[in-house]
Formats: C-alpha cells, sequence, structure tokens
C-alpha cells in the first residue's frame, strides 16, 4: 500500500485546538493511556527500586529489562487481535477490558511476595505482567491509530503521553513514597485497585473506531498479509532500523536511573517527587509543544530536531553525577531530559502510526512498537556491565562517563535518518 502524502496547514485557530482538545474521544485517549501506563512502571522502574532497596546486586537489577521481553515480541500475538473479536463490546473494546481485569489480577499477586525471599517469583510474576500488558497496549495502540488521522494525529499522541506519564507517576514517584509510608505490599494493593477504576472508565465511556477497510478472515490471512504488505515498501530494513534506534540514546540513560539516583544519596521521597512528579510535568509539556510543532514542520524535521535534543538532554545527568548530591541540579536535569524526551516521543509515534495499514492496525503498529522497545529491553544489561566496570557504586563521579556513553548512543540513529531523507521517505508518510 502507498501512504498518499497529507497536507497539513501550518495555522490552526485557538477554538479549533480547544474543540478538538476537550471532546470525548481526547478523554477516551487520555483514560486509555493512564491504563497502558499503569503497569509499565510497575514491572520497570519501580520494580528496580525495590530490589535496590532490599541489596540485590546491580547486575541483577540490570537484568530485570529483560522482563519487557513481551513488549519486544507482541508482533507475533497480535495477528490474532486483527483476526478474532471477543462476543462483547466489539472488535477493541473486549480484548481492551479482558487484559485490563487480567492487569488488576496480576499486580495484586506482588503484594504477597518481597526482592529477598522470593526474587525469582517476582521476576516470573513481572515477565507474566509485562505479556498482559504488551497484549493491552497491542490493542490500545490499534484502537489510537484507528481513531485518529492527519493533524490530530500528533495532538492524539500528546494527549495520550499526558495520561500514560500521570500513570507512570503514580506507579512509580507515587509508589515509591507510598512504599516509604505504608509498605510494598499495600502499594501494589493500591496501584490494582486504581487499575481496576481504569479498566472501568477507559472501556465503558469508548466507542468503537469506524471500520472502513476489511478485515483479516482467517488467522492466515492475519498473520501472512501485515507483514507481505509491510516487506514491499522501499527502504523497509533502514526504517526498522532507524526505529530500532532512535530511542536507544534514552533506554540507556534510564536503564539504571533510579539505582544513580540512589548511589548520589537521594533517598525514596527526593526520587518519587522529583524524578516523577518533575519528570511527569516535564514530560507532558514536552509531548504538548511536541504536538503543536507537528502541526507546523515535517516529519524527518521533528525526527531530527527532537531527536538532537533528547540526546544532548541526557548529559544533564552527567552534571548531575559531577556535581553531587545537588536538589538544584537534580530537578534541572530531570526537567531537561523528560522534556526531550516528550518531544521526541510524539514525533516517533508520529512515524509508528503513519506506517500502519489501516487493515493490519494491530498486527503492524505491534510490530512497529516491539521494535521500538528492543533498545530499552536488551540494553538493561549491557548497561548494568558498563556501570560494574566503571565501578559507579565505589564511584559515583563514573556515572558522569556512563550517561556521556547514553547520549554518544544518539548518532547512529542520525545517520539512518539522515540516509531515509535522501531516499525521499518521510514525503510518503501522513503526518
Amino acid at each position: 500500500m502507498q501512504i498518499k502524502a497529507l497536507k497539513v496547514s501550518s495555522v490552526i485557530s485557538s477554538k479549533h485546538l480547544l474543540n478538538f482538545i476537550c471532546n470525548r474521544r481526547m478523554l477516551v485517549i487520555l483514560c486509555q493511556g493512564f491504563a497502558s501506563g499503569l503497569p509499565l512502571a510497575i514491572v520497570g522502574s519501580t520494580l528496580q527500586t525495590w530490589f535496590a532497596v532490599s541489596g540485590i546486586s546491580i547486575v541483577t537489577i540490570g537484568a530485570l529489562t529483560l522482563i519487557g521481553q513481551p513488549y519486544a515480541y507482541k508482533f507475533l500475538w497480535a495477528p490474532l487481535l486483527d483476526r478474532y473479536t471477543l462476543p462483547f463490546l466489539g472488535r477493541r473494546r473486549g480484548w481492551m477490558l479482558t487484559m485490563q481485569l487480567s492487569l488488576v489480577v496480576a499486580i495484586y499477586m506482588f503484594s504477597f511476595f518481597n526482592p529477598i525471599d522470593h526474587s525469582i517469583l517476582l521476576a516470573t510474576l513481572a515477565l507474566i505482567t509485562a505479556f498482559i500488558s504488551a497484549t493491552h497496549d497491542i490493542v490500545i495502540d490499534a484502537y489510537r491509530a484507528e481513531l485518529f488521522s492527519g493533524e490530530e494525529r500528533g495532538l492524539s499522541i500528546s494527549i495520550h503521553t499526558a495520561g500514560y506519564r500521570i500513570a507512570m507517576l503514580v506507579s512509580s514517584g507515587g509508589a515509591l513514597i507510598l512504599a516509604d509510608i505504608f509498605g510494598w505490599a499495600a502499594t501494589y494493593q493500591l496501584i490494582a485497585g486504581l487499575m481496576l477504576l481504569a479498566a472501568a472508565v477507559t472501556t465503558f465511556i469508548a466507542t468503537e473506531p469506524t471500520q472502513h477497510h476489511s478485515t483479516p478472515n482467517t488467522v492466515r490471512k492475519a498473520v501472512i498479509e501485515p507483514f507481505k504488505e509491510f516487506w514491499q515498501r522501499p527502504e523497509i530494513i533502514m526504517i526498522l532500523v532507524f526505529i530500532i534506534l532512535y530511542k536507544l540514546t534514552d533506554a540507556l540513560a534510564l536503564s539504571l536511573c533510579s539505582k544513580f539516583l540512589i548511589d548520589l544519596g537521594f533517598g525514596l521521597k527526593q526520587i518519587g517527587a522529583v524524578y516523577k512528579g518533575v519528570g511527569l510535568i516535564a514530560t507532558m509539556a514536552g509531548s504538548f509543544c511536541g504536538g503543536l510543532l507537528m502541526i507546523r514542520i515535517s516529519l524527518f524535521s521533528a525526527l531530527l530536531r527532537f531527536g538532537i535534543l533528547q540526546a544532548l538532554s541526557n548529559l544533564t545527568f552527567a552534571w548531575l553525577a559531577l556535581a553531587g548530591k545537588n536538589m538544584t541540579v537534580f530537578t534541572i536535569a530531570i526537567f531537561s531530559e523528560n522534556f526531550c524526551s516528550g518531544l521526541g516521543t510524539v514525533a516517533f509515534v508520529a512515524m509508528l502510526m503513519s506506517l500502519c495499514n489501516k487493515r493490519y492496525t494491530a498486527t503492524q503498529y505491534a510490530l512497529l512498537s516491539s521494535l521500538a522497545v528492543i533498545g530499552r529491553t536488551y540494553v538493561g544489561p549491557i548497561a548494568g556491565v558498563i556501570a560494574q566496570n566503571l565501578q559507579v557504586t565505589i564511584h559515583p563521579v563514573n556515572w558522569a562517563i556512563f550517561y556521556v556513553i547514553a547520549g554518544a548512543a544518539a548518532i547512529p540513529s542520525f545517520i539512518v535518518l539522515y540516509y531515509l531523507h535522501r531516499k525521499k521517505i518521510f514525503t510518503t508518510l501522513e503526518i
């Protein structure tokens, strides 16, 4: 399928913008973002922090990022969600509710274990939770890609990111603060309750997207046709390489961030308030600015400019490593990294959505987003080994070298981006 270019007006009225943001579809997307983001921190940064304060080794903590593997391989079972419709709530919402209720049960189960006595059980449970969450994301992403197009796309991504980041704040920074006061078991029980609330609100106020294309009527068609159509596109290999590389710098920088902050002497409440609280505000501001800017600039320009900023922002962590336990530098570093990451995420997700054929939205978006998390999933163990060789636990100042390496990890993505630009790939994408 050839994706037609869409000319977007460079000016959008304030009234049109307000009407677009304040409608039912945006409320749905906001709630879906919340439901999508809530479990991610549970199996990510929050779990890593729990292991860190329990005295588990840094190599083991780095290896915990392998729990995110279902996010990298979700395209393998995504065709089933394009092919089959559950007998309630429609093609997308039936799967949505089923996965959300499964997440409620899985998250609640965390409250029965602890890293010291049940590290393997916790890791296994986290892997199961990640699988359910990845399946949930398949449905959420397909729903969003089918609902929006054109100039709505960038702003819809911003709204989704806002809900996603609010959930991340609750299940990461909020969870750390609650764990410090009430303990980890009560914290996970509360998160499970919030997931139940999110399930009710998200699913029942949503409406099914209008289907303008026929859907696969056999498993064979659902599995083979999306990939066949995708692989026929020009420069597809380089597009996939770019998708893997673009967020690698962020993945490397954030893979051990909780451990980095603890090594500098910051407490759980400080990490929760600044790393998560300020981070939320910065990410929401960055994603909203990115959504507005994408109405006025090309997709290539957004990917390049925002990508450079997200790479440079990682150097603020190097500054923090040299400054030590300094709350001012801590706040600046967190705000800078999250704001620039928000910019980059909007452009990146807009590109992924633009690449999808709406007949196979779940499968193709799952494939693309799976490739996007490969870096985040597999860079953790590498980051752990790098940090160990730099002896960051003994010499915290060496974290500065680690974050310089993280910033430099963006360079290969710029080389591939320039190549794709020369091949005029971005002129064929609907933005």
